[in-house]
């Protein structure tokens, strides 16, 4: 048999390299793994990066957050001022003056 065929169970090689000539023209580039720096630019960027974010996305939840937060002062001062002596005795006058 001439041309370099293979036999049928003869073995031509692991994975990638069936027995064919080499491939031309690749190249492939790897970067040792103790010269990587996966972290280098991370406290830099997560400080920019939520600034940016949160000046982006601000009108979406400030409006809500102090509506709600001035409406719980609100309702906080009126409960106090209705568990008070002077909140009872004027909700006491308004009942009996509702009557007479």
């Amino acid at each position: 048999m001439g041309g370099g065929a293979k036999l049928p169970g003869q073995y031509m090689g692991w994975w990638g390299s069936l027995g064919s000539p080499a491939q031309k023209g690749v190249t492939s580039y790897a970067l040792s793994p103790n010269r990587q720096k996966p972290l280098a630019n991370a406290p830099h960027a997560a400080v920019f990066n939520t600034f940016r974010r949160t000046r982006q996305q601000i009108l979406y939840w400030a409006p809500p957050l102090i509506i709600a937060y001035y409406t719980m002062q609100w309702a906080t001062h009126k409960n106090h001022f209705y568990n008070s002596k002077h909140g009872i005795a004027e909700a006491a006058a308004e009942e009996g003056g509702a009557e007479e």
